[in-house]
């Protein structure tokens, strides 16, 4: 039962990280869009608005990377948490886990980060709107 409980918590190591990320990326992406936001207003150059999309939009996409990669660890994690302890061979290959839920794309569109981003495109929209 130890090899079990080790290899699990190797696999539970990855998810945190994964979600740490995450949660890294989607500070990262409010500070930017703020720091640019407050650039455009002290020089009065609306270009600033412009340029705050594109670290958004990829930001995004990595936000989709990390969720994928952690959906990939948690479907590891159910296997394993199965897997009899004769079995156990500390492996953290994710390939074999990859479905239509567990897709960068899939990832990306998801629940949690559409209504992150789009909320947040959305403010930056306002914004630019009501400073113009």
């Amino acid at each position: 039962m130890e090899n079990k409980q080790k290899h699990l918590e190797f696999i539970q190591t990855a998810i945190n990280r994964m979600a740490g990320n995450c949660f890294l990326l989607k500070g990262w992406a409010i500070t930017l869009v703020a720091a640019l936001f407050a650039l455009s207003a002290k020089d009065a150059n609306h270009n600033y608005f412009l340029i705050a999309y594109f670290p958004v939009i990829i930001f995004w996409i990595l936000n989709g990377y990390f969720l994928s990669q952690e959906r990939l660890f948690r479907a590891l994690y159910d296997r394993v948490r199965k897997l009899d302890e004769s079995k156990i061979d500390f492996s953290m290959d994710t390939s074999g886990f990859e479905t239509s839920k567990n897709n960068w794309l899939c990832s990306i569109f998801s629940q949690t980060l559409l209504i992150f981003y789009i909320t947040l495109v959305g403010v930056m929209l306002i914004t630019i709107y009501l400073i113009k």
